[in-house]
């Protein structure tokens, strides 16, 4: 298993505990794959940089896990298929560049 952290951006639209619900889903569902979770941070409702679906504001959450390539693609898929998810990234924090 290798180590992924993936940001979500939830609609704006669900109340919060509809938004808190949803990213105890995605836990499940990382769960569920066989997943690790090792943190995970609900930053709550923010603005949005730009709009997405012209709203200004979003839930956002972080997941730092342990997972199979396979499970985080089993996560993604499954996510790609919700409305209520705008946007999610997954990285490999040990594949990022840092620079002095």
């Amino acid at each position: 298993m290798r180590h992924y952290e993936m940001m979500v951006i939830l609609s704006d639209l669900l109340e919060e505990e509809d938004a808190t619900a949803l990213f105890d889903r995605i836990k499940s569902i990382l769960a569920d794959q066989g997943g690790e979770l090792v943190d995970e941070s609900f930053w709550g409702k923010r603005k949005l940089t730009h709009e997405i679906h012209k709203r200004d504001h979003a839930w956002y959450g972080v997941l730092d896990f342990r997972a199979t390539s396979e499970g985080v693609a089993e996560l993604e898929r499954q996510l790609k298929i919700n409305d209520d998810v705008w946007r999610m990234k997954t990285v490999r924090p040990e594949l990022r560049v840092h620079t002095a």
